[in-house]
């Protein structure tokens, strides 16, 4: 007897055609290790915690009165020392949690430059208060958080509060270029490679 045709229902998964995948998929799909929340929520605190900082020196420029300009200047220094203290605790979050992954199909070149853009940032995210913090100590106004006085860094010196001021100035604008290269290294990565790493940097994403 002559074995009849398979039905189309009867044909293996197997040889069936798969369903095709979009860039977007396979870009997501490259990307496995999702930020944990303690690394996101330090993320967003410290850039909103320098957002307000410059946004209360910037008005402290256009002020008038002094005792404004002076409570506007106290905000700008807290706001500094709370960078600071941000950056500490994001130093002690990635010594725990140790090497992250990087998302695949990412040349070395990419991965080295990634690396040293971060390295560069921590970086000015130490310098960048302690310089505040030194300048405002050379101009022998005591820097205060929360009420408390803090320990003096220098000895007030008018020439070395002004080499600290241009140095303070030089790193804020280092600084700036390197947020504005994190930002669009963070758009090249969700309109280009569409690998999911900006999505999973939101707070708002769930995770486990």
């Amino acid at each position: 007897m002559t074995p009849s045709n398979p039905s189309p229902d009867a044909v293996p998964s197997a040889t069936m055609p798969s369903e095709p995948v979009s860039v977007a998929d396979a870009g997501a799909a490259s990307w496995r290790q999702p930020r944990p929340r303690s690394l996101v929520a330090l993320h967003w605190l410290t850039a909103l915690a320098l957002v307000a900082a410059v946004a209360f020196i910037l008005v402290r420029g256009e002020a008038d009165g002094r005792a404004l300009r002076q409570w506007l200047l106290e905000g700008h220094r807290h706001f500094g020392l709370l960078v600071l203290a941000l950056f500490f605790l994001r130093i002690a979050v990635r010594l725990r949690l140790g090497r992250l992954q990087a998302p695949a199909g990412m040349g070395w070149v990419v991965r080295a430059a990634a690396a040293l853009t971060h390295v560069a940032m921590y970086a000015l995210l130490l310098s960048l208060p302690l310089l505040g913090w030194a300048l405002s100590d050379a101009l022998a106004k005591p820097v205060h958080l929360l009420g408390l006085s803090l320990p003096t860094l220098v000895e007030p010196d008018p020439d070395l509060a002004d080499t600290l001021q241009a140095w303070h100035l030089d790193a804020a604008w280092a600084l700036l270029a390197l947020v504005t290269l994190h930002v669009g290294a963070a758009l090249w990565h969700h309109f280009i490679r569409r690998d999911g790493v900006l999505r999973d940097m939101l707070p708002k994403r769930t995770r486990k």
